[in-house]
């Protein structure tokens, strides 16, 4: 039974779900927008609002718990300089189907 179990699984073990969800995580950060399937755009839309959420506040702690997902000091440094201050908020907006597969595709942006 699944009761209450709301994780998204993607298909994937433990460790490559994590590691895909740091990935479209860091590419939000560094280009501010990205373009992938609608389920992975909702899954990744949650740790980014998390993200968004600890930059607000500039604190060693929020630095510590940001570096635990995005694990490279680059991406927290940009998040909490550049990124956050000017964000208001993340932006799901569903494009269309993948011609190959015909999986939806959406695009998951910062809203400024």
């Amino acid at each position: 039974m699944r009761h209450r179990d709301k994780r998204v699984k993607l298909g994937r073990e433990r460790e490559h779900r994590r590691a895909l969800l740091r990935n479209l995580a860091r590419e939000m950060v560094e280009h501010g927008y990205i373009t992938t399937t609608s389920v992975k755009a909702k899954a990744a839309k949650a740790v980014v609002e998390k993200l968004l959420h600890l930059a607000k506040e500039d604190t060693l702690h929020n630095r510590r718990l940001a570096f635990r997902i995005l694990a490279d000091r680059k991406y927290v440094n940009k998040l909490f300089k550049e990124v956050a201050p000017k964000v208001k908020g993340v932006r799901f907006v569903r494009i269309g189907f993948r011609r190959g597969d015909a999986a939806e595709i959406s695009r998951l942006e910062f809203i400024m």
